[in-house]
């Protein structure tokens, strides 16, 4: 019996050992001064498990070299480059200062700017120029830029040039071996504003697209399953000292939103919210239009109330929530059909409060919640939303840590699915058979 027992705890102490010499972190006086109601196996499991994800390899992108007029030409009209030459990472353009709430569509910026860029800290995705040896393919076409500069108000007659945009951006993915090869499957498309690529959407229906949320997509186009959700880039400015010594009473509004209320679909909830929330003192629901001014305004509210409201828009989500979390504002989310970034990696419910429209609808029922809050509770909530908001900044160069490179981290997770696609795409002789029964 006593030999089986030295067996037990000697193995456990083996593995240990050889794990530190690992990664060198041997110090064999600290493991011996451990409690002995700690597992040696279990604490022994800690340094290998880091050592396996530090030697996780970035995820290899093949980038098209598009020309700029796909992308980067969109942001400067002025600009004397040829449209036709593409951008290389010494001629990389700044994102505009004064782009208000276009900001919020940027993501396709922000992705190919950390392609472009070569240095810095560990990338969770890097440039190969070999498509060969390639996970997977990006597609650098700015197709919410695209929409926002041709034909916004969708009656403009430029709207055409970006229809034909699409339709150059198809001829020439046609024509790559590697397109056809997997038929898209293994190709990156960043879609975060709900109108890009709208003309020829149904062409790329297999690739994975970089979406905000599903709210206006079919369930063939978008879903989990191969599609990856961003969160809007922010509009307000990041809130970088916030260490008052009473956080939840230096915040004297409970309740704050600024926005449009005339909403199509789900966002027709506003227009009722704003008859709901009228008359109380500590709440503050506001109609506005998104000009510069009012996005300071925005800003200086969320960060003097507790909670920021978010109600659904258009779609299920909106750059109001990633403005809220950059606030250090407690979210209230009251959207049905949401769906949120790095959702697999983040805990939403550690720092956001979840109302149905049935309860968000009900007189008196949110406020009444809220208003019961406990403090200690928000106060915590208030500290992880300071601890996880570096993940909803987006930077060029590119930071660890950061958006782009959760994003990257999300395409990641996807190949599996990717790698079974596109197997199954080269031997099937009828394409996805089991629909057809």
């Amino acid at each position: 019996m006593l030999r089986k027992v030295v067996i037990f705890f000697i193995l456990p102490l083996l593995f240990l050992i050889s794990c530190s010499i690992l990664v060198g972190t041997l110090d064999v006086r600290s493991y011996f001064s451990l409690p002995m109601l700690t597992s040696p196996a279990v604490v022994a499991l800690a340094p290998c498990a880091a050592a396996a994800a530090d030697d996780d390899p970035p995820l290899k992108v093949y980038m098209y070299d598009l020309p700029r007029r796909f992308n980067v030409g969109m942001l400067n009209s002025r600009s004397t480059a040829e449209p036709e030459s593409p951008v290389t990472a010494g001629d990389y353009p700044p994102w505009p200062e004064k782009s208000g709430l276009m900001k919020q569509h940027s993501v396709e910026y922000w992705m190919m700017g950390s392609l472009l860029y070569d240095g810095g800290d560990r990338s969770e995705a890097i440039r190969v120029w070999d498509p060969e040896v390639a996970d997977v393919f990006f597609v650098p076409f700015f197709s919410s830029l695209s929409f926002d500069t041709h034909g916004h108000h969708m009656k403009d007659s430029a709207t055409a040039v970006d229809r034909q945009l699409q339709i150059d951006l198809m001829g020439i993915l046609r024509q790559s071996k590697y397109w056809q090869r997997s038929g898209g499957r293994d190709h990156v498309f960043p879609m975060t504003h709900p109108n890009a690529f709208r003309f020829l959407r149904d062409q790329v229906n297999e690739a994975i697209h970089v979406v905000v949320d599903f709210g206006r997509y079919p369930k063939g186009i978008s879903n989990l399953n191969k599609d990856v959700v961003s969160p809007y880039a922010h509009v307000v400015d990041s809130l970088t000292d916030d260490e008052p010594q009473d956080p939840y009473e230096s915040r004297t509004t409970l309740l704050f939103f600024k926005g449009k209320t005339l909403r199509k679909k789900e966002g027709k909830i506003r227009v009722k919210l704003a008859k709901i929330l009228a008359g109380y003192d500590d709440v503050r629901y506001e109609r506005s239009v998104a000009t510069g001014e009012n996005i300071k305004l925005s800003s200086q509210g969320m960060r003097s109330s507790k909670f920021c409201l978010h109600p659904a828009g258009d779609t299920p989500s909106s750059c109001r929530l990633f403005d809220a979390i950059v606030s250090h504002c407690v979210p209230v989310i009251v959207s049905d059909h949401i769906e949120l970034p790095f959702e697999d990696e983040i805990d939403y419910s550690q720092f956001s409060v979840f109302f149905s429209f049935k309860e968000a609808l009900e007189l008196g029922y949110m406020i009444n919640e809220l208003r019961m809050f406990p403090k200690q509770k928000w106060t915590e909530m208030w500290r992880q939303l300071k601890n996880i908001s570096h993940h909803y900044e987006f930077h060029y160069p590119p930071i660890k840590e950061d958006a782009v490179n959760m994003l990257w981290r999300q395409v990641k997770h996807k190949l599996p699915w990717i790698r079974r696609s596109v197997h199954r795409n080269r031997r099937l002789k009828i394409p996805d058979w089991w629909k057809k029964r």
